[in-house]
């Protein structure tokens, strides 16, 4: 199936993400809280291309049950993660002006950017693949991740969020998707979305850990 081959594909590239510093530091507790509170802040921008990118699939989608399933999925995306995120950003006692004053990195821009102009020109089966990275790596992700967490962990909400049951529910419907609607026309610019928006989940967790900021901040 579509989603098998793409799994293989991105093989190499899954185990750089599991073996990325950021997320074994996360995984171990030692992630400071300064990087992590700069993903926290760039998922939160991320989110918001990524639910109107879910929205436009849900629009496209002519199965009604895969209308649903995307509609809610773009409703997810926006309150129940941005309240896991609210919660982490008043933790680290960030205001709102703090969060204004924080500029959306170039790998958030660009990844955003994506999946938008995906929504807006691809085929709905390109833009269905597109988005599924974001739901299968982060579950991938977490359930690697609990396996060493404990209840006293200082990440263990946002670890437990990604190896809940029900996401893992909601990964398997969106890969149910994709590959029923992989078809030979569009088959191989989906896995090239698909690996492409793997790449970005990559950068992602890495712009996290350089702290990313834009080479041109000195002039403008």
């Amino acid at each position: 199936m579509f989603s098998d081959d793409v799994w293989a594909r991105t093989g190499a590239l899954l185990q750089a993400i599991h073996t990325h510093p950021f997320n074994t530091a996360l995984g171990d507790g030692t992630l400071s809280r300064e990087r992590f509170a700069f993903y926290i802040v760039q998922d939160a921008r991320y989110l918001e291309a990524f639910s109107k990118a879910l929205a436009t699939a849900s629009v496209r989608a002519s199965d009604p049950g895969e209308a649903a399933f995307w509609a809610q999925s773009a409703h997810a995306a926006l309150a129940a993660e941005r309240t896991l995120h609210e919660g982490y950003i008043d933790e680290y006692g960030l205001s709102a002006a703090d969060l204004l004053g924080v500029r959306t990195s170039p790998t958030c821009l660009a990844y955003s950017s994506f999946l938008e102009a995906t929504a807006l020109s691809a085929p709905y089966p390109v833009l269905a693949a597109a988005v599924l990275p974001c739901f299968w790596v982060y579950q991938d992700v977490g359930e690697a991740l609990q396996k060493h967490s404990s209840d006293s962990h200082p990440y263990r909400a946002w670890i437990s969020t990604y190896a809940d049951p029900e996401f893992a529910a909601s990964v398997a419907t969106a890969k149910g998707i994709v590959d029923r609607v992989a078809a030979p026309g569009v088959y191989e610019d989906m896995a090239a979305a698909f690996v492409r928006a793997t790449e970005y989940e990559w950068m992602f967790w890495d712009s996290a850990w350089r702290l990313e900021a834009w080479p041109t901040s000195q002039w403008v």
